[in-house]
């Protein structure tokens, strides 16, 4: 199914990042506020985030799966990486307060930064997530990273009473 969906230009996601669904590849400009599907750059921090479960095997360089994050951040905008959370151009970003430790208790990296973003730098970020796996850990990427921009056309949330599937 998941050869079926890459072949057809629909990414499935099943992580916290994004609401959960199916989204399909456009041909969009990377803007500030869109989804974007990126391969992220063979590294240390990448390998051990690996070790760690929070990156699946895939066929970007380095081997891992492409991560799916919001644009929270482009070129020219001031980022802000603290313990506290991050700003962008001074705006706190939701759920950006990084995590000291993992759920198996073993410390996060740390990025902590205050800078004007280079002309291919990109801050790619959940902003729907306290737990997810960001650039709040590994700080920008290059724009060189991202493979496609993605919108979601068939997605759901899930509580322990309700289902809600909404389709565009």
């Amino acid at each position: 199914m998941a050869a079926l969906a890459h072949l057809t230009g629909v990414v499935i996601n099943t992580t916290a990042s994004l609401p959960l669904g199916l989204y399909r590849t456009i041909d969009a400009p990377v803007v500030r506020g869109v989804y974007v599907k990126f391969c992220p750059p063979p590294s240390a921090l990448f390998d051990e985030a690996a070790r760690r479960g929070y990156l699946h095997a895939g066929f970007c360089p380095g081997g891992y799966l492409p991560l799916l994050k919001r644009v929270l951040a482009v070129p020219g905008d001031r980022v802000r990486v603290a313990p506290e959370g991050v700003r962008v151009n001074g705006q706190r970003v939701p759920f950006s307060k990084a995590m000291h430790v993992d759920g198996s208790g073993r410390s996060m990296p740390r990025y902590v930064q205050d800078r004007v973003l280079s002309v291919s730098e990109l801050m790619l970020m959940s902003d729907i997530s306290p737990v997810s796996f960001d650039a709040r850990y590994f700080g920008p990427i290059d724009r060189s990273q991202v493979q496609s921009v993605i919108e979601p056309f068939y997605t759901w949330s899930t509580s322990t009473k309700t289902v809600t599937v909404t389709v565009t």
